[in-house]
């Protein structure tokens, strides 16, 4: 059945993207990503999130927000997290939904400053103006799908299933607490990082499933993220970063892979990855694409000459 699963267009040049956010400082270590993309029918909804260096004041993945457009291209902030209101050393990927009852969902990925493992939370209010941290409840934990970890979701909703995808660090036997020491086991080498999935009926309580997105054996061995997915002919078509060690972390490359029913997915891109930068490291990573109005809209973050990183929109054709 996933054979017949459509690839509805071919690798795209990311240097002729359009930049929609960039970075503080054109230096390495400077970035602006993490794109999540929401169209309501009217309007674009952005999430993104923006990363000092380590070392720097207030390092790493420091500020979280929410901004709307109406051309998808030119957004404006309507509310932002930092990661100081979260007690957090670091925030990662965050991904907005519509709410059941008209209003808005928003799954926070962030480091627990309980134990240095990541896990995700949520949020609902009646416009993302409103978000308040405070009223966060715990949806995925370490603890609760028995990993070292788990961030950076995605969730979309197909009939009455909501399905969370998400980064999780493999537990190993003999790993212990050490391996949290720096408040990011992606960084450290010690596991490997699949995308799991849980599911929902109320899009409050999920199931953990565990692995759907196994990584690979090549360029990829280290870590596969799913970070978007899109319908099409026959299944569905995921957009995943990889990377093969933790030397890679932060400068992952973008593959693909389809499925037939989004419990098992199978890698197209084992070969190589399906897009890569023409400079630096060639990262490009975490691609949201969805098709509105006959055309893709690929959001993307990807580093630059200079070591850093934008997010960045291309349009294209859907056929």
């Amino acid at each position: 059945m996933v054979n017949r699963v459509h690839m509805p267009l071919p690798p795209f040049d990311p240097a002729e993207g359009t930049v929609v956010l960039g970075p503080e400082k054109a230096e390495p270590g400077y970035w602006t990503g993490s794109p999540g993309v929401l169209h309501d029918g009217e309007r674009y909804w952005l999430t993104y999130r923006q990363r000092r260096p380590r070392g720097a004041e207030a390092e790493r993945g420091w500020r979280c927000a929410v901004a709307v457009g109406d051309d998808g291209v030119h957004f404006t902030d309507v509310w932002s997290v930092h990661k100081d209101e979260l007690g957090t050393p670091s925030m990662e990927r965050f991904c907005l939904t519509p709410g059941d009852d008209g209003g808005f969902r928003l799954f926070l990925s962030y480091v627990d400053p309980a134990d240095n493992r990541w896990r995700i939370d949520a949020l609902t209010a009646e416009d993302p103006s409103r978000f308040d941290v405070a009223a966060r409840r715990p949806v995925l934990t370490a603890a609760a799908t028995g990993t070292e970890g788990v961030k950076d979701p995605y969730v979309m909703r197909v009939g009455p299933v909501t399905y969370l995808f998400a980064s999780f660090a493999e537990a190993l036997s003999g790993l212990g607490a050490e391996a949290h020491a720096t408040a990011d086991i992606y960084n450290v080498g010690v596991t490997t990082h699949p995308t799991g999935l849980a599911t929902s009926l109320d899009g409050e309580t999920f199931t953990w499933h565990g692995t759907v997105l196994p990584v690979g054996a090549g360029w990829n061995r280290y870590q596969v993220r799913l970070n978007s997915v899109v319908r099409t002919a026959g299944g569905y078509v995921g957009f995943y970063d990889g990377s093969a060690s933790h030397e890679e972390n932060y400068e992952e490359r973008c593959g693909i892979a389809v499925s037939a029913d989004l419990f098992t997915w199978h890698r197209l891109s084992d070969e190589g990855p399906w897009v890569t930068a023409p400079h630096g490291t060639g990262s490009v990573r975490y691609v949201d694409a969805l098709v509105v109005d006959g055309e893709w809209r690929i959001y993307y973050e990807m580093t630059r000459a200079d070591g850093a990183h934008e997010l960045r929109l291309i349009r294209l054709p859907a056929s």
